[in-house]
């Protein structure tokens, strides 16, 4: 039986990742979990309690990824990128540094998939319309790409990983915090560093401002812009709040990208206008646009089949042609000045939203558990045991490494779950558990850097990219991904222990 286990797991997974003929994730886990039922390797009344795992943190998920795919429709993430290129002054070195900030700033409050697939294209786009070459180019997406994960980890809601760990330990938003936030400064600090090192020679010293567009003229959609803005504040403080009057936080991450959808759509009570004339007045290239992908509806990559691939205006756009960019002029394109009245394909969005991931968590997660069932997870939880004499800080080692590990080659989202039923399974407690918990996390969101395979958000990353010409080989990646990885990994684990400690 555990063979058997194995077997339905290795194909359902390989079946998630290669998606033959454009098979949904979710009908290929679900197929794995129906094989898995059939041949006893899970039973019935293992359903309630995964759907219990899983139901919160992939509601959450597609709320997020909502969120963010309506704002980037409505030009946020454009506007950001602008405004770093601007602050920079020309100086290549900050400019590098101010783009890694943002990556972690996009990744803690979209999640990694929002700032790996929505703002590694507006950067790319950018940086090729100043007039970078490729290989310079290449320098910014590959951070942008990996900053993306490796500092995926101060909220609950910044990774889908995070969010069925919270769930599965019944972390608090605000423990969570408490303990992840100290510890990304140290992987964002760590992934600069590492960075710089690597891809620091091939960039030139300054790039040209002069030709830089204001930033205001990325926004598409100024109501749902300046929408965006209170709904992620009044989201931050509902996301605390929630754990102390026991609401679920796929209720506040729902209400948030609900609200944000009435008003990008201009339904009641936002319509300016009448729902007929708003819905005439709506452009050709609304919304996001289709880049004629196959369905991808990824786990970790959450993404839908079309995802937003940076701004919704073209890179060169970023770029005024002859006019007049100080700070403070008026004179800019007309026709970039002119927004429609519902610039945004809200009913597209959500029809893309990665719905296929409820399915993917619950079937997936049946498999994994038919591992569980037959007796592989408590082999691992025997072995975190003999860790946990070592102390804390081996056990974050032992497991974060050994977590990224299996992410690594296995996909991190199965990862995260064979890993917290060890855990839970292990006989360790109090500092050492608490550690091994969170060192769990931090192994699930770096590790999958190692390898393309290890998130499927990066498959799609790199699908993005081949299709807007800048092409990145497995073997380009991998050997970029284990040097940048690893010690950032490392030192992220130490920052980890050495903060529960602290904190203690």
């Amino acid at each position: 039986m555990l063979i058997a286990a194995i077997a339905i797991f290795v194909v359902t997974l390989a079946l998630v990742i290669w998606q033959p003929k454009g098979l949904g994730i979710g009908w290929s886990a679900l197929g794995g979990a129906a094989v898995a039922l059939a041949t006893g390797v899970v039973h019935v009344s293992d359903i309630p309690q995964v759907w219990d795992i899983v139901w919160n943190a992939t509601l959450t998920f597609v709320a997020v990824i909502i969120i963010s795919l309506l704002l980037d429709a409505a030009g946020f993430f454009a506007w950001a990128a602008l405004h770093v290129a601007r602050w920079a002054r020309g100086n290549v070195r900050l400019l590098f540094a101010l783009v890694i900030l943002l990556g972690a700033g996009v990744a803690a409050l979209f999640a990694n998939d929002g700032a790996a697939l929505i703002l590694t294209p507006v950067v790319l786009e950018m940086l090729l319309a100043l007039g970078y070459s490729p290989a310079a180019s290449l320098a910014f997406v590959m951070a942008t790409g990996f900053v993306a994960d490796t500092t995926s980890l101060p909220l609950v809601v910044s990774n889908l990983v995070n969010i069925v760990s919270a769930d599965y330990f019944h972390i608090s938003f605000a423990h969570f915090a408490a303990v992840m936030v100290p510890v990304d400064v140290m992987a964002i600090a760590a992934s600069l560093g590492m960075l710089w090192l690597y891809f620091g020679s091939r960039v030139p010293r300054t790039y040209p401002t002069s030709h830089l567009e204001l930033p205001a003229t990325a926004i598409r959609d100024r109501r749902t812009f300046l929408a965006g803005w209170i709904i992620l504040g009044v989201l931050l403080l509902g996301y605390f709040a929630a754990g102390r009057v026991g609401l679920p936080i796929s209720a506040v991450a729902g209400s948030g990208a609900l609200v944000l959808a009435m008003v990008a759509g201009r339904w009641w009570p936002f319509n300016a206008r009448a729902g007929a004339s708003a819905a005439s007045a709506q452009t050709p290239d609304a919304g996001m646009p289709d880049v004629g992908m196959p369905d991808a509806g990824m786990p970790d990559a959450g993404m839908p089949a079309s995802p937003a691939q940076g701004p919704q205006v073209s890179g060169e756009s970023l770029v005024a042609s002859g006019a007049d960019t100080r700070p403070g002029s008026s004179s800019v394109s007309p026709s970039r000045n002119t927004r429609d009245p519902q610039a945004i394909d809200v009913s597209r969005i959500i029809r893309e939203a990665p719905w296929q991931v409820v399915l993917f968590s619950l079937g997936m997660y049946l498999v994994v558990f038919g591992l569980r069932n037959q007796g592989l997870t408590h082999g691992l939880a025997r072995g975190l045991d003999h860790v946990a004499h070592h102390g804390p800080v081996v056990a974050s080692l032992v497991t974060g490494f050994g977590a990224a590990g299996m992410s690594s080659v296995m996909n991190n989202m199965p990862s995260v779950l064979v890993g917290a039923l060890a855990i839970h399974d292990a006989a360790a407690g109090g500092a050492v558990h608490q550690a091994m918990m969170f060192a769990n996390v931090v192994g699930c969101d770096l590790g999958p850097k190692i390898t393309p395979i290890g998130s499927l958000a990066t498959l799609l990353w790199l699908h993005v990219l081949d299709r807007k010409g800048m092409h990145i080989g497995w073997g380009t990646y991998m050997r970029v991904g284990v040097v940048l990885t690893i010690p950032v990994l490392a030192l992220t684990l130490l920052a980890l222990a050495g903060w529960l400690h602290v904190a203690a």
